[in-house]
């Protein structure tokens, strides 16, 4: 679904509905001198929501301040959720889970292997004393 395009009535509509407010930082925007943004309270991207309900003006500062704050993280742990609830996130790899019946990893070093001049492994001697 492809974004909808605010018209210029739909902007000024919006921008007198909130009296030239911006939600953000409560302050008065000044239309003509000042940049501004129809900001969507809860993210477009959670709900598809373009309703007057859902659209409020903001300051292009603050809305980027707020979309990169607190959107953002809201977004993507809602797309983490949707792929985990689909099926469409993998399980990790089988190496880096564990397994009960694969050897256990050694965690100290073995002493040095003793070998003869042809690289043969010398036998242990026994002590027969």
């Amino acid at each position: 679904m492809a974004r909808r395009r605010f018209t210029d009535k739909d902007r000024a509509r919006i921008f007198a509905n909130n009296n030239g407010v911006c939600h953000l930082c409560n302050q008065k925007i000044d239309g003509v001198r000042e940049a501004w943004e129809i900001e969507h309270v809860i993210a477009w991207e959670l709900t598809r929501d373009d309703s007057d309900g859902n659209l409020r003006p903001a300051h292009i500062v603050c809305h980027k301040r707020k979309t990169h704050e607190q959107d953002r993280l809201v977004i993507n742990e809602a797309k983490r959720r949707e792929a985990k609830h689909t099926g469409v996130k993998r399980t990790s790899s089988s190496l880096a889970t564990k397994d009960k019946r694969a050897p256990k990893r050694l965690m100290k070093q073995l002493p040095p292997r003793v070998r003869d001049v042809f690289g043969r492994p010398v036998p242990k001697e026994s002590s027969n004393v």
